[in-house]
C-alpha cells in the first residue's frame, strides 16, 4: 500500500495553522516594519521638536533646552472632562517630573520602535501615555467647560487609541525582527533572562 501523497502537505498546513506567527508572510512582515518605523518616527519627532524647538509645533523660544515646558501649554489649558481630571492635569502642568516623564516616554518609545527593540516596554509606555492624553482631551465631551464646542470628532476612538493599539500589535507580532534589531536584541543574555524586555 502506498502512502497518500496529500497527507504530508495537509499535516504541514495544520502545523502552520496552530502557530499563528509562522503564518506571517514576508510582505506582511515588511508592512509591519514600515508601520513600526513610521509610528516610531511620530513619537521621536514629537520629542525632537519639543526638545529643540524645531519650529513646527514648538517654536525655538519654547524649546525644552531653552527652559520651556513640554507639558505646561497643553495641560494648563485642559478644559474637558470631569472637573477632578481638569484639576489634576492643571496641577501637574509644567512640573519638572511631568516634563521629564513625558519627554523620556516620547524619546524611549520612538527609539525603541525605530530600532525594533524593547517593543513590549514601548507598547506599555505608549498605552499609558496615550491613555493619559486621551483623558486630557476627553473626546467624550461635546462641549468644553465654558460651553464652547469641544471639537471632538469621535467620542471613543481617536488617534490616541489607534497609536496605543498599533504599538501593542507591533509588539505582539515581533515587528522589530524585520528591518530592525529585534532578533539581535532577543539573543542578548540579559534579555534572554528577562523576556519582558523583548
Amino acid at each position: 500500500m502506498t502512502a497518500t501523497p496529500h497527507k504530508a502537505p495537509v499535516l504541514a498546513h495544520r502545523e502552520r495553522a496552530e502557530a499563528p506567527g509562522s503564518m506571517l508572510t514576508h510582505t506582511a512582515a515588511r508592512a509591519l516594519a514600515v508601520l513600526r518605523i513610521a509610528t516610531g518616527a511620530v513619537f521621536l519627532w514629537a520629542f525632537l521638536d519639543k526638545a529643540f524647538g524645531l519650529g513646527y509645533a514648538t517654536p525655538d523660544t519654547r524649546a525644552w533646552i531653552n527652559g520651556g515646558s513640554p507639558t505646561k501649554g497643553f495641560l494648563a489649558n485642559v478644559d474637558l472632562g470631569p472637573s477632578f481630571l481638569q484639576t489634576f492635569f492643571h496641577n501637574i502642568a509644567g512640573a519638572w517630573w511631568a516634563d521629564s516623564l513625558f519627554m523620556a516616554g516620547l524619546a524611549g518609545i520612538g527609539t525603541a520602535l525605530i530600532l525594533g527593540i524593547g517593543m513590549r516596554i514601548a507598547a506599555g509606555a505608549a498605552v499609558a501615555m496615550m491613555s493619559m492624553m486621551w483623558l486630557a482631551e476627553f473626546p467624550l465631551d461635546r462641549t468644553a467647560a465654558d460651553g464652547t464646542p469641544s471639537g471632538s470628532t469621535n467620542p471613543i476612538t481617536d488617534y490616541h487609541v489607534i497609536y496605543g493599539i498599533t504599538t501593542v500589535v507591533l509588539a505582539l507580532t515581533y515587528a522589530g525582527q524585520t528591518w530592525g534589531l529585534g532578533r539581535w536584541w532577543a539573543r542578548l543574555p540579559f534579555v534572554q533572562r528577562h523576556r519582558w524586555l523583548i
